[in-house]
């Protein structure tokens, strides 16, 4: 596997850019050729987080295909103009099959795809389909409302906080859930959000965590790409739920669990895909029930009997039994968003950019 920084890479295709323009984009013309295959991160690896857990899709593919797959990995690719040069020059190279992990990745992929119509594109947080880009995502919100539930069990201020990248519907509606699950518990608790508008500013977040101590949030969820929610909060004596990877040892002993992200199944299908000659663009999907989304061990201060009712509502949400956007749902102006009986359509959800009842905070 290469492993190139976003600076080298950069240099790098600016040099050979000419050469690489005339490289040929048909499929592989002898079997026992390497599939070549391109990835590209938002961030840097980390030991945690949410390009850890790319990393380990990428590991994934290794172990299945071992030398029959050569990869390149470029890392802190997070600007527009960055990424859509980086995956033009992946496309250029030789690689069959490319993969984009950040939903700041969507607008490059989408101008980069159709130029090589008979490469494949893989988009990880994507909501825009072509003839030869493919989308994978998570249910998010399902391991927030189990999340929940354990901050509702575990609170006593009555208050949880958030912490988001961006006010996008994959983060807006991952919060909502987070609520809902704690309210499942006890009705009255509210929730705290804060955005950073970044996925990767310590700094910030540092602020952001201490800002919702400080306004009696005992229980804090960060869905960014470091572990300084979980850090900060454990350091002030409060509980925290920890996003994409399992972060306890940064928690002083206060992580209640974390909602991981499991990418190898969908990093996996698509590498035999394309090298089976079948692979499609599709629109996946999956949480509980897929194994994309699990949750990390319980804190051992959470009671027994509430850990089995946890463990229960993970059960009844992978089987569909336990639906966390179930009605009546209504936003932060009371008006009824979803009625009661009814559930949240799988649009609806993708395209959440309201906050619930009992959510304090603003999207704009």
């Amino acid at each position: 596997m290469i492993d190139l920084t976003r600076r080298k890479f950069l240099q790098y295709s600016g040099m050979a850019g000419a050469a690489l323009g005339t490289a040929s984009f048909a499929s592989r013309a002898y079997a026992d050729e390497p599939l070549k295959i391109g990835v590209v991160y938002v961030s840097p690896v980390a030991d945690i987080g949410w390009t850890k857990q790319h990393s380990l899709g990428v590991e994934a593919i290794k172990k299945e295909f071992g030398d029959k797959v050569a990869i390149t990995v470029i890392d802190n690719i997070f600007m527009p103009q960055d990424a859509e040069r980086v995956f033009r020059e992946l496309a250029s190279s030789g690689n069959k099959l490319i993969f984009g992990t950040s939903f700041s990745h969507g607008t490059p992929l989408q101008k980069v795809a159709p130029r090589f119509p008979k490469l494949a594109f893989e988009h990880c947080s994507g909501i825009v389909h072509l003839a030869n880009l493919g989308t994978f995502e998570a249910k998010y919100y399902e391991g927030t409302f189990v999340a929940g539930a354990a901050a509702g069990h575990m609170t006593k201020s009555g208050k949880i906080g958030f912490i988001g990248g961006f006010p996008i519907p994959d983060i807006v509606g991952p919060a909502n859930a987070l609520l809902l699950g704690a309210q499942s518990v006890k009705p009255e608790i509210t929730c705290n959000a804060i955005f950073l508008n970044s996925w990767f500013d310590p700094g910030k977040e540092k602020e952001a965590a201490k800002t919702l101590l400080s306004q009696g949030c005992d229980v804090i969820c960060s869905m960014t790409d470091t572990a300084t929610g979980v850090q900060v909060a454990g350091e002030g004596g409060a509980w925290s739920i920890g996003y994409a990877s399992d972060m306890a040892k940064f928690g002083a002993g206060k992580q209640l669990t974390a909602f991981t992200l499991d990418w190898s199944s969908d990093y996996v299908r698509a590498a035999k895909g394309v090298a089976e000659g079948n692979w499609k663009p599709e629109a996946r999907w999956d949480g509980l029930a897929g194994g994309v989304v699990k949750m990390a061990p319980y804190n051992e201060a959470i009671p027994g009997d509430v850990v089995a009712k946890l463990k229960q509502l993970e059960a009844d949400i992978g089987s569909g039994k336990v639906h966390p956007y179930a009605g009546e749902l209504k936003d932060q102006g009371g008006a009824v968003k979803v009625a009661a009986g009814a559930v949240a359509t799988d649009a609806d959800i993708r395209g959440m950019n309201w906050f619930v009842k009992g959510m304090i905070g603003k999207l704009g």
